[in-house]
């Protein structure tokens, strides 16, 4: 059990950083109250966990530290819905409902479309 929860912290802790570099550079090239940078790491954490499963399936993994590692490790770090959560209060609370009824959307249909994506293209 405390291997298993080594190979999660470790995933996490690397794609909690890959998270806030993805932040710090969409930050350098985006200013807009559209949270671009939580957008494309939910969107990109959905197409690579969908991904990760297809291919693990597809050669018959049976490592499941490496399942911990890349899905609930990586992918749960570089991914963020409490981020998604409060980004979209705070475009309510700020008379954004377009624009916030659009993030979530648009996060759920391409968060979607990714992880099929991801599985088909493992596959």
């Amino acid at each position: 059990m405390l291997k298993t929860i080594l190979y999660i912290a470790i995933g996490g802790a690397i794609g909690s950083v890959l998270r806030y570099l993805t932040a710090v550079l969409v930050s350098k090239f985006w200013s807009s109250s559209f949270p671009l940078a939580t957008f494309i790491v939910n969107v990109l954490g959905c197409f690579l966990i969908g991904f990760f499963i297809g291919y693990l399936e597809k050669n018959q993994f049976t490592n499941d530290s490496l399942k911990w590692f890349l899905i609930t490790g990586f992918c749960g770090g570089f991914t963020t819905f409490s981020a998604f959560g409060v980004e979209n209060q705070f475009l309510f609370q700020n008379n954004h409902s377009f624009l916030a009824i659009s993030y979530i959307g648009l996060s759920i249909f391409l968060g979607l479309l990714a992880v099929w994506l991801g599985l088909n293209l493992a596959k």
